[in-house]
Order: structure tokens, then sequence, then C-alpha cells
């Protein structure tokens, strides 16, 4: 795989009510991990979802995690990490009354870091629901293709294909 590296190490998304630094790029260790700093607003929050191709270890630098992991209710602290496995359910979001600030190791890297580039792009666009989700159903399709993360209580199959549907049928009309 081709890592394009931009020299924008922070994107911030004001729906999530994230920032997200660079630390590590999939371009900077060959695709074996991306590692990011995330600052959390109190209230910000992701979606329940799930990754088919990476994991993803959080770790707590600064305040308090709230992590949902297959149902069970982890809360973070500073030095304090959890790993999320392939396949498994999980959500996070900062339910106290300061920000939260952890790292995330994606492995491998995939195409994580480009499909957090638009989804954040559309949201400072105002292009996405109060959930980060793109409203247009074409860019949603590509937005799919791109972040290999997928809805608990919809059918993989039907994901995958309906996203890579749309995503083409995006790149036709431009």
């Amino acid at each position: 795989m081709n890592y394009p590296m931009s020299t924008t190490r922070v994107i911030e998304n004001p729906v999530l009510k994230d920032r997200i630094t660079f630390l590590k790029t999939a371009s900077e260790t060959g695709g074996e991990y991306l590692l990011l700093q995330v600052e959390l607003e109190p209230g910000g929050s992701i979606m329940l979802h799930y990754h088919t191709t990476f994991t993803e270890r959080f770790e707590v630098l600064d305040g308090q995690l709230d992590l949902i992991f297959d149902g069970q209710h982890l809360i973070l602290r500073a030095g304090e990490s959890a790993l999320v496995p392939l396949r498994a359910k999980h959500r996070f979001y900062n339910a106290s009354n300061s920000p939260v600030t952890f790292t995330t190791e994606v492995r491998p890297a995939r195409i994580f870091e480009q499909s957090l580039r638009v989804s954040y792009g559309l949201a400072a666009d105002g292009k996405t629901t109060r959930h980060g989700i793109a409203k247009n159903p074409l860019l949603l399709g590509l937005h799919f293709q791109l972040a290999e993360t997928y809805l608990p209580g919809i059918p993989l199959w039907i994901q995958q294909f309906g996203g890579g549907l749309l995503a083409a049928l995006g790149k036709l009309l431009g």
C-alpha cells in the first residue's frame, strides 16, 4: 500500500468534540501501525462500531475515558489501557466534566489515517450528522470503504456490498 504523508499533524472534529494529533503515521511505520493522540472534550463520543481488519489499543494519559467493549463498561484512567480486538463491538466517550487525553494505536495502520482525514474534513464542512456520519450517501459509501468500520445490527456483507456500490457510484459521478 502507498501511505502518503500529509503535513497536517492535527485535525479537529467539532461534531465529535475531539482533536487528533498524528504521533506516528502509516508512512512513518511502514504501515505497521498508526499512533494517535486524542483530546476528547466532555460529552464527546464515538458511536458503537467494530473493525474487521485492525485492532485498537487505548491508553489514557490524562483524565478518564469510558470504553464500552463487547458489553463491558470500562473506565480507564491515566496509565491504564485496553486492547480492542478484531470484530469487538466498542465505543468510547467522555462522561466527565474535564477533557481526556489518550493515545490510540491502530494495528496494522491500513488506510485509517485517510479515513480520519476525510471524516474530519466532512465534519468541519458541516456535512455529517450529529454522530459524525456523512449525510451524503455517496460520501458515506466512500467513508465505509476507507474506514473499514462497521455498525452492529446490520449484516457485514450488506454494509460491505452497499458501501462498495455507493463508493463506486460516487467515484463514477465524480
